[in-house]
């Protein structure tokens, strides 16, 4: 059992998924970064408020703190479109980036993996191609 765990754990599957999740994770305190240090602020020199945790309504004797989950809420929305501005521009160009063609293979235009010049769906990501 310990040579088939050692085999798990080191053959390479393992250690990329460790790397990627710490890559994951430092990129999103880079974009958390972001939103909190550089977009909050707009909006707020915009709107006037950054901060709507302050917001509270009174129910019979609770006290709900809407004002702290517009604030999670917007974070959220924040973040979701600066990764989507990145990942945008990532793949913008990617596609800049002409690799080019041998004879009879051509590149998919949506996930960029080179197919047969005659095929009419992507083998890898199933999307429709357009003829060559």
């Amino acid at each position: 059992m310990w040579k088939e765990f050692k085999e798990f754990a080191f053959k390479g599957k393992l250690l990329e998924l460790a790397v990627a999740f710490v890559l994951a994770a430092a990129f999103g305190l880079v974009v958390k970064s972001v939103v909190e240090d550089l977009v909050t602020p707009i909006i707020a020199a915009a709107g006037g408020k950054p901060d709507f945790s302050a917001l509270t309504v009174k129910v019979g004797k609770g006290i709900v703190r809407y004002g702290s989950f517009l604030n999670t809420v917007i974070n959220f929305l924040l973040i979701a479109l600066v990764l989507f501005l990145i990942v945008r521009t990532f793949q913008a160009a990617m596609r800049r980036r002409e690799i080019p063609a041998e004879p009879g293979i051509k590149t998919c235009e949506f996930c960029l993996e080179q197919v047969p010049a005659g095929a009419t769906r992507c083998k890898y990501c199933t999307s429709e191609l357009t003829a060559a």
